[in-house]
C-alpha cells in the first residue's frame, strides 16, 4: 500500500495542472469534496490553489447512503450534492470547481444546471493515488491531438470497430454529441478530468449494432480487473441482447447487469478511443484496487473504449454502468482508419 501524504513533487504537479486549467492569482475556485474523498487530493488542491494565489473555498458534503442493489464504482456520477440548493448556487459563482468527489460530477444530475449558468468550468481530479496522477499529468501538447480526434468524430457519419478476435461493431454517428478532454480547459462550461486524453461520442437511438469480443487483457473498469477469459457480446439497436463466455468474467458481467432489473443498464452509453501516451495497461498489475479509480485505463493511447449505462442524449438514465477499454482493435471513421490494431494512426499518433 502506497503512503498518502503530501509530497513536494506532487504539489509541484498539482500547481502545473491547476495553472494549465487557467487558475492563477484571484481566480475564484471551489474545492468540492465529500466525507469519503481521498484526503491527500483535497490537501494538494488547497496548497496548490494557495500557492497560485487563487481565491478558493472548500466545500465538503456528506457521502450519501448506498441505495443500489450492487456496489457502484467508477461511474462519473457523484450523488454527493444531493440537490442542495445552497451548494449548487455557490458553485455557480466560481470560475472553476476542483472536483475531488469520489465519483466525479461529470454525469451528476446537478452539473447541467451549474454549467448552464454560464460561468463555471469543471476539473475532475479522479480518485487516484497521487502517484498515478503524477505519471498521467496532462501536457499542453496533447490538447491539439485530442481536439483533432474530436473534430474527426464530429465530421464522421459512421464508426466501425473490428478486431482479430471477432469484434465487428457499427455505430451511427450522425447527430451524436462528441467530446473529450486532454485534462484541461479554460472556457466556461469546459469539462476536464485528470487523467485525461480521450475522444468519444454518445450515439443516439437505434445507432449501435454488432458484436464485441473482449479478450484476455481487456479491462472491466467497474470491477477494476483485467479479463482472464473471453466475453462475447451481441448488441442490437443499442442494447446488449446476449453475453456468452465460459469464464468468471462473462458471469460477473452478466450478473451485475441483471442485478439492476433495468433494461437501460444494458444500453450503450459512449464509444471512443484513448489518447494519453502516459497511460499504461500494465499499471493495473502494479496497484491495489483501493489505490486507483481506474480512469487511467479509459485514456490509454490507441485503446477502444465503450461504455454501458446512462446516455442522456438517447434518453436513457440508469445507475448501472461499465467502462470497458479494449486492446488491439481497429477503428475506422467513414472508412478512414484512425486506430489500427490498437495503435493511433496519422496525425493522432
Amino acid at each position: 500500500m502506497l503512503q498518502e501524504r503530501v509530497e513536494g513533487k506532487w504539489l509541484d504537479c498539482f500547481r502545473r495542472v491547476l495553472a494549465l486549467n487557467g487558475i492563477g492569482k484571484g481566480t475564484p475556485i471551489a474545492i468540492l469534496h465529500e466525507t469519503q474523498s481521498r484526503p491527500v487530493l483535497v490537501q494538494l488542491c488547497e496548497l496548490a490553489a494557495h500557492d497560485l494565489g487563487a481565491e478558493f473555498c472548500l466545500i465538503q458534503m456528506p457521502t450519501p447512503r448506498q441505495t443500489a442493489p450492487v456496489p457502484v464504482k467508477s461511474t462519473g456520477t457523484s450523488w454527493a450534492l444531493q440537490g442542495n440548493r445552497a451548494v449548487i448556487e455557490a458553485l455557480k459563482q466560481v470560475e472553476v470547481i476542483l472536483d475531488c468527489t469520489v465519483e466525479g460530477l461529470i454525469h451528476a444530475p446537478e452539473w447541467p444546471e451549474i454549467e448552464g449558468a454560464g460561468r463555471t468550468r469543471l476539473l475532475v481530479i479522479t480518485n487516484e493515488h497521487p502517484e498515478i496522477l503524477e505519471r498521467t499529468e496532462p501536457r499542453p501538447e496533447l490538447g491539439p491531438k485530442v481536439q483533432l480526434g474530436i473534430q474527426m468524430l464530429r465530421e464522421a457519419s459512421q464508426m466501425r470497430v473490428t478486431s482479430a478476435l471477432g469484434t465487428d461493431l457499427t455505430v451511427d454517428l450522425r447527430g451524436a454529441p462528441c467530446g473529450g478532454t486532454a485534462g484541461f480547459g479554460t472556457t466556461p462550461g469546459a469539462v476536464a478530468h485528470w487523467p485525461g486524453g480521450l475522444c468519444l461520442a454518445f450515439p443516439g437511438q437505434n445507432a449501435v449494432n454488432g458484436r464485441i469480443v473482449m479478450g484476455v487483457g481487456d479491462m472491466n473498469l467497474t470491477f477494476k480487473t483485467c479479463l482472464t477469459s473471453r466475453i462475447d457480446i451481441t448488441i442490437e439497436q443499442d442494447f446488449i441482447t446476449a453475453i456468452t463466455g465460459d469464464g468468471i468474467d462473462a458471469l460477473h458481467f452478466r450478473e451485475y447487469l441483471e442485478a439492476w432489473e433495468d433494461r437501460n443498464a444494458f444500453g450503450m452509453s459512449h464509444v471512443g478511443w484513448g489518447m494519453n501516451p502516459g497511460a499504461r495497461w500494465v499499471s493495473a498489475a502494479m496497484y491495489d484496487k483501493r489505490d486507483m479509480q481506474a480512469v487511467e485505463f479509459r485514456a490509454i493511447a490507441g485503446s477502444f473504449l465503450w461504455s454501458t449505462g446512462a446516455n442522456q442524449y438517447a434518453g436513457r438514465y440508469t445507475l448501472g454502468h461499465f467502462d470497458l477499454p479494449m486492446r488491439n482493435c481497429t477503428i475506422a471513421l467513414d472508412g478512414r482508419v484512425v486506430v489500427q490494431d490498437g495503435v493511433l494512426q496519422g496525425e493522432l499518433a
